[in-house]
């Protein structure tokens, strides 16, 4: 290594670990390292130059050795998300499949607006031994690789071709990262010879040097548009998303909903953002809601959604709101604040409840559209409590919800994903403490779960080393990627995995039967290329990765077995089998539109096709 006064020369592999670890952020006051480390797999094209720069910056930038890049990547969306978008890891793969196992994280991330480092291998610049191990090759454009294909699933993407590109690149990357319109996953394609070559850098890029996340201003006559409108309304509500929590938002929101009297639901993101107690919490709206939230959305007449790019699943498929209802938009993101024709507010959650708030003055909603919608939450609350008791029945995803939200602590955090349970957890969970749910739906990623989990209890290192992360997955995503059980008893960050046996993909081969088809290759009961159907003895494989594990076969023995993981110091897992057909969350449903045949020789899938198209009659068009 050479120094001079005013430069360094470092390869460009040791540049961007270097600029990683003097890269801090201001939060709360304190200020803390924004790249938290990272999650590797190491291969020929990261191990030899980028391994080299990462061993001397192990403790400013500590690596956790990955068992899939996969569930690397769902590491790091996890963590970045406990975290509220203000830290992030960075990912490093090899060349070729190492880099393209990280594929699905990416759009993962990006579908949730997280911030993600990928530092990947990429074919060698010069091509002087081209090709080589693990290159794909396009015959007529030879720079076309695997890094190109995650252009389509991230915010900031750029192959670094020389070193001194990085001067450029790694600010513009954090800044992406950062922003809370265009945060998401960054990439930088390093290519293997390049990592290695060497560049006199100024010493003053690799100076400490703290952020701040930006909070956009809402324009004051956007503002006065919104509150006008509100002034106005006679059944206002407020959507809660996700991004209130990203914004830190949470108090404004509370505070806001109290001082105007408007009932509050919540997005699947949003989760958490109220107590189940609080008097103006509502519910959960949408497809996997509440029959209160959807009620009390599809009579408002003005709706203020905060911090929500109002997918489907909230909206259901736009067919919960009125005809007539206005809608007004509060983000950070102009995009989604410009969606359906609604009124929008383009600024941050935090500072435009604020603004909103001074300019309502006075105002409140009449106590009896207030009345109204807590009369609507009691029936839900008696729905849930029922729905969730155990009794006389087979056992249910909701059932399971029930024992481990009654014994968890408030500060304990639940991880779920894909297959039935974001919409069990969703509907039956009852919020103990504020930001302690999540319910990966953004992109609904089998796998997530376990993963996810393991991210979030390194994102918890230090800080609340108390409290315990509870992953809650179907045998469908636990079969589909499940090695992290390894890597968290590895790395001694406890979880606490309840794996849900229904026999298969139950809730998809639900939505086959609801479609009006027989069940086909969902079930493994029904899986016509299996001649001797099985269950995996999930609790003998948990424990050969080194976990407690258990199996129950009641609630009860549920309810004794988490006390005794809440108890133990290292990764429990606990198996119940639940029946793939029958306890399903029956109320809570808004319509959702999904594809349905116009031909067949089906007499019930034609039907169900009437009804889809009957359904959607009710879809918003805006105003």
């Amino acid at each position: 290594m050479t120094e001079t006064k005013g430069s360094i020369r470092l390869t460009v592999a040791q540049a961007i670990a270097r600029w990683l670890a003097a890269q801090f952020i201001d939060i709360d006051g304190i200020e803390t390292r924004i790249c938290g480390g990272g999650f590797g797999i190491f291969g020929h094209g990261n191990v030899p130059c980028l391994g080299e720069a990462l061993y001397p910056l192990r403790d400013d930038l500590p690596l956790y050795r990955g068992q899939n890049e996969q569930s690397m990547g769902f590491a790091a969306a996890a963590y970045a998300k406990y975290h509220l978008r203000r830290r992030f890891m960075f990912c490093t793969a090899s060349a070729g499949p190492g880099t393209a196992n990280l594929l699905t994280a990416a759009a993962l991330a990006h579908a949730n607006r997280l911030p993600m480092l990928m530092l990947c291998g990429d074919n060698f610049l010069t091509r002087l031994p081209d090709p080589v191990l693990q290159q794909l090759e396009h015959f007529g454009n030879p720079g076309l690789g695997v890094t190109d294909a995650f252009k389509a699933v991230c915010r900031y993407w750029d192959r670094i071709t020389h070193p001194a590109q990085i001067l450029q690149s790694l600010p513009a990357a954090l800044a992406t990262m950062l922003d809370p319109a265009d945060c998401g996953p960054a990439f930088l394609a390093l290519p293997q010879d390049l990592q290695g070559w060497a560049y006199d850098y100024p010493r003053a890029f690799f100076d400490r040097r703290v952020h701040r996340i930006r909070r956009q201003t809402p324009d004051s006559a956007e503002i006065a548009d919104a509150a006008a409108l509100l002034r106005a309304a006679k059944a206002p509500v407020i959507i809660a998303g996700g991004g209130v929590q990203y914004s830190g938002a949470v108090a404004e929101l509370t505070a806001f909903a109290e001082a105007h009297g408007i009932p509050v639901v919540e997005t699947i993101a949003g989760r958490a953002n109220l107590l189940a107690d609080h008097p103006l919490n509502i519910g959960p709206l949408g497809v996997t809601g509440s029959d209160s939230a959807n009620a009390i959305a599809g009579a408002a007449d003005v709706v203020l959604a905060v911090g929500t790019r109002l997918q489907d699943f909230t909206t259901g498929s736009w067919t919960v709101f009125a005809p007539a209802a206005r809608l007004i938009a509060l983000n950070a993101g102009r995009h989604d604040a410009a969606k359906h024709q609604a009124l929008a507010v383009v600024g941050d959650a935090k500072l435009g409840l604020r603004a909103l708030d001074a300019a309502l003055t006075d105002y409140r909603a009449p106590q009896g559209w207030l009345a109204r919608a807590q009369a609507e939450r009691q029936t839900w609350d008696s729905y849930v409590a029922a729905n969730v008791a155990p009794g006389n029945r087979p056992n249910s995803y909701a059932q399971a919800i029930g024992v481990v939200n009654a014994l968890c602590d408030p500060r304990d955090r639940v991880v779920t994903a894909a297959g039935g349970l974001p919409a069990e957890v969703t509907a039956n969970w009852r919020t103990k403490g504020i930001g302690t749910v999540d319910v990966e739906f953004g992109f609904s990623c089998m796998g997530y779960e376990i993963a996810g989990g393991w991210g979030a209890r390194i994102a918890q290192s230090g800080v609340e080393p108390e409290r315990d992360t509870i992953v809650m997955v179907g045998d469908g995503s636990y079969l589909l990627m499940n090695s992290d059980i390894y890597s968290s008893v590895l790395t001694g960050h406890k979880l606490i995995v309840v794996v849900l046996d229904n026999g298969g993909f139950a809730v998809i081969n639900k939505l086959q039967n609801n479609t009006g088809q027989a069940s086909f290759n969902n079930l493994i009961a029904y899986c016509p290329t299996v001649p001797d159907p099985f269950r995996v003895d999930f609790a003998t494989h948990a424990r050969a990765m080194g976990a407690i594990a258990e199996t129950v076969a009641t609630p009860a023995e549920l309810a004794d077995a988490f006390r005794r993981a809440k108890a133990a110091t290292k990764t429990s897992v606990i198996v119940m089998q639940v029946d793939p057909y029958e306890g399903w969350t029956a109320q809570g449903h808004a319509w959702w539109e999904i594809g349905t045949a116009e031909v067949s020789d089906s007499d019930t899938v034609l039907a169900r096709r009437a009804g889809v198209e009957a359904g959607r009659a009710a879809q918003r068009r805006g105003l």
